[in-house]
């Protein structure tokens, strides 16, 4: 009966404080010693071994889940992969919340985030440009703790990112790259380690995305002469990067690093892609994940010589058609 009572006073404790959908554990501020780190998870699925890196990371301490729709809680499923002092997920679901300064403070008090999927454009309108998104940012480079997201959490957790506020982008992005479905950002949310000029795609081969990420790059050089990187995860795939930048690939799908080093020969308005550059337009590394981690890339520079364990590829755009070859 005594025990039946304490769960109850947690249970009641976690509906009285703000936006929280529930609690697992102790939420007493504690002081573990953590590292930095980001997840990058494709979705369709959990990946363990990804929640155990972060948790290691994370040193046992208090652990946040933020999402901006659903009542999903993934509470007993951090709680049961490694010893951590909490876990709470709130419903941050309002720029109202957004700013709620108790939001901002349990969000910084965090040795461990994790943002869960979703729609990444509510993130965008809830979120940007709020506490929540300064205490998302201080757990990156300041406090320097891990920080992960699934589908659409991956999508905002590079500098670079799409919206898919006017609907979803498929690969008939490359017959026409300023279609209206291709909304795309600007460092104007989240600022993790090594990805300022990295946009992420997720649910990858599963959902055959590759060609809307190419789309997504030759606007991105075309717009904003920004050469970008690519790190697309697919489904039940993570990309977990250390606080050096170093990559491993976690999970039971692969993972994709693309490098740009040519503008497109053709990104205009009501035509198609033309992104040839002798057939080598983007250089594409190929990772196979396992359970424990699997390979090495170097996210910190991209570096060609560093990757181990996986296959390079090249891939380039004809007439709005993806081409791709080993190399």
């Amino acid at each position: 009966m005594i025990l039946f009572f304490i769960s109850i006073s947690v249970y009641v404790q976690a509906q009285k404080r703000v936006a929280s959908l529930g609690v697992t554990g102790d939420t007493t501020d504690v002081q573990t010693k953590t590292s930095g780190g980001v997840a990058l998870i494709g979705g369709g699925g959990d990946v363990p071994g990804a929640f155990q890196w972060m948790i290691k990371k994370s040193g046992g301490g208090n652990v946040v889940v933020i999402r901006a729709s659903s009542n999903y809680l993934y509470n007993r499923t951090i709680d049961s992969l490694g010893k951590v002092a909490s876990v709470e997920t709130l419903l941050i679901d309002s720029r109202e919340l957004a700013n709620n300064p108790e939001v901002e403070r349990v969000i910084r008090n965090a040795e461990m985030l994790f943002i869960t999927g979703g729609d990444q454009s509510n993130y965008m309108n809830f979120w940007r440009g709020t506490k929540t998104a300064d205490a998302i940012n201080y757990l990156l480079n300041v406090k320097k703790v891990p920080v992960g997201g699934t589908s659409a959490g991956c999508a905002i957790l590079t500098g670079l990112y799409y919206s898919g506020e006017t609907g979803s982008a498929t690969a008939a992005a490359l017959k026409d790259p300023y279609d209206t479905l291709v909304t795309l950002y600007n460092n104007d949310l989240l600022h993790p380690p090594f990805l300022k000029h990295v946009i992420s795609d997720q649910h990858y081969v599963a959902r055959k995305r590759q060609g809307r990420h190419m789309a997504f790059m030759a606007r991105i050089i075309t717009d904003w002469k920004i050469y970008p990187k690519g790190i697309a995860p697919d489904e039940r795939t993570a990309v977990c990067i250390d606080e050096k930048g170093q990559a491993q690939v976690y999970g039971e799908g692969k993972a994709y690093f693309l490098i740009t080093k040519d503008p497109p020969e053709q990104c205009a308005p009501g035509k198609p892609v033309e992104w040839k550059a002798n057939q080598q337009a983007v250089k594409v590394y190929e990772l196979q994940g396992t359970p424990q981690g699997n390979g090495h890339f170097s996210v910190a520079d991209f570096s060609v010589n560093k990757a181990k364990g996986g296959k390079w590829y090249f891939w380039w755009v004809e007439n709005g058609h993806l081409k791709e070859r080993l190399q």
